[in-house]
């Protein structure tokens, strides 16, 4: 399942007519409004197909100047990063490494996921 946010824009003199035809159109969720004519809705689709036909009915409706895309969430995409993250150490390789002297690891930010493969050879160049 794939949920995203769509910015809807439009004149706000039309403003009052767009808001009603975006609840009543059946493909998105009306969430916001503001005075300047910028709309929040969601949509929902079983994958970005279906996530871009609804999009192309909200753009097709009448006094719509644009309709884009912010934000997105797919439920398969998060599943398969939480696996990936659940089946990695939590402690990388480099950390374990009897070799390496821990007065000499520069931290810059996180270290998981990333190949740290003769890192601390590095070191040795360096001075």
């Amino acid at each position: 399942m794939n949920i995203s946010s769509i910015v809807v824009q439009t004149v706000p003199k039309y403003l009052d007519e767009v808001v009603k035809s975006l609840k009543e159109c059946e493909v998105c969720d009306y969430h916001m409004h503001d005075e300047k004519g910028r709309v929040i809705v969601t949509i929902e689709g079983e994958g970005v197909k279906e996530e871009l036909e609804k999009l192309r009915v909200i753009e097709e409706i009448p006094h719509v100047v644009a309709a884009d895309m912010q934000m997105a969430y797919s439920e398969d995409e998060l599943n398969e990063h939480m696996e990936i993250l659940d089946n990695a150490d939590a402690v990388p390789k480099m950390l374990n490494d009897d070799n390496v002297d821990p007065d000499r690891i520069l931290y810059r930010g996180d270290l998981k996921g990333k190949n740290l493969e003769g890192f601390a050879h590095k070191f040795d160049e360096v001075e």
